[in-house]
């Protein structure tokens, strides 16, 4: 499942019924992680655009998503001009921050320029001094960062990076004017334990053609349900085309390229559990009361249990005791449940019960190809 960001912190759809948003809606969410000062960029700052799968009560409408996209360009704009001024008034805001320089300025340069074009939403969850503040208690200790994320869906381009001890991250988001619309400094914690254990059965990807991993990977800024014990190696997946999962009226599931795209076993197993008749959503518009909405749960041996979750309505292939052959169909992908769009939200469990059981990291059949945020994959033969 897909979520809105919420300083890498999204409550677990499985035990708190909330969702995961997909990156096509803004929101705010707060969260204070720690009473270090430089925790304080934890807290919310600004709309970020995330997937949404799974669900989240903050989330907003996609009439509302719509709209602000649209306010993007005017924001950039006035972000723009008012860096002109200050330039003209003497400050020290001068170079556009970038992507590119967004690191070194942070680091070694003026925080004022990289304040001066936050949006107004970031500028309304703290002031300069705060920022100045927290961002050098943060950098304390820090030599460099790495960059480990680079992904650009639905108007909004996401980068993230590691200091050199792996132990604190940086996610920034910006428009295509270069308007930062959000920003999160944050704390990792890796699980090296379960990291390296590999669930017994190999999988196939569940689908065919190329898809684009939204969520995936071994920290929270790349796979936002990675500190979550019960989702941990979940992914969710999408599919795009020239940076887009839609195309059209974003209200309407059958826009998203994804929507209605075939579901396939990705191992040999019997079918344990099945949810066919819960309405698809209207985009943006999630069911909190159904998290994984319609779905398929795979009993493969070994104590492993795979979840296909948000399947479209009605389109459930198998019944309860069926034994499956990995390839065999087993529904269509939609947009049930706590989700805000259409995508799939896949993962291994140590049993059959997908409130308590623990999420195991997947042995994939094809080696070559990385899981992980940002990264298009291929998938079965078409």
């Amino acid at each position: 499942m897909n979520r809105l960001h919420e300083s890498s912190k999204i409550k677990e759809w499985h035990s708190n019924y909330e969702g995961d948003q997909l990156e096509s809606e803004y929101a705010t969410h707060e969260k204070l992680q720690s009473k270090k000062s430089w925790k304080l960029l934890t807290i919310a700052l600004g709309a970020c655009v995330m997937l949404s799968a799974c669900g989240n009560s903050n989330s907003i409408t996609s009439e509302q998503a719509e709209r602000q996209s649209k306010e993007q360009t005017t924001n950039a704009n006035e972000a723009s001009e008012s860096t002109h001024q200050e330039e003209n008034s003497g400050t020290e805001v001068s170079a556009i921050i970038t992507p590119d320089n967004f690191i070194d300025t942070l680091m070694n340069g003026s925080k004022e320029a990289i304040y001066s074009q936050m949006s107004p939403e970031l500028k309304e969850a703290l002031t300069l001094e705060q920022f100045k503040t927290s961002a050098d208690q943060f950098l304390e200790g820090v030599t460099s960062f790495d960059l480990v994320v680079d992904a650009k869906v639905n108007h909004l381009t996401e980068f993230a990076w590691k200091d050199q001890t792996g132990t604190k991250g940086i996610q920034a988001y910006f428009t295509g004017a270069n308007q930062i619309e959000g920003l999160l400094i944050q704390p990792l914690e890796p699980h090296e334990d379960t990291d390296q254990k590999f669930t017994n059965t190999e999988f196939q990807f569940p689908m065919k053609g190329e898809w684009y991993v939204f969520w995936g990977g071994n920290d929270v800024m790349s796979n936002y349900h990675y500190e979550h014990e019960t989702q941990r190696y979940a992914l969710d997946i999408i599919r795009t085309k020239e940076a887009f999962s839609y195309n059209g009226d974003p209200k309407v599931n059958e826009n998203y390229y994804a929507f209605g795209e075939p579901l396939y076993a990705a191992a040999d197993g019997t079918v344990v559990d099945i949810k066919n008749d819960i309405r698809d959503n209207t985009p943006g518009v999630m069911n909190p009361e159904e998290p994984a909405g319609n779905n398929v749960v795979i009993d493969h041996g070994n104590g492993e249990y795979s979840i296909t979750a948000h399947i479209k309505e009605g389109s459930v292939a198998v019944k309860k005791g069926d034994k499956v052959k990995q390839g065999d169909l087993i529904g269509e992908l939609g947009n049930s449940g706590n989700s805000s769009e259409a995508h799939l939200h896949f993962q291994v469990s140590d049993g059959p019960d997908l409130f308590t059981s623990r999420s195991v990291n997947i042995r994939w059949a094809d080696q070559s190809q990385q899981m992980t945020r940002g990264n298009t994959i291929q998938g079965l033969p078409e």
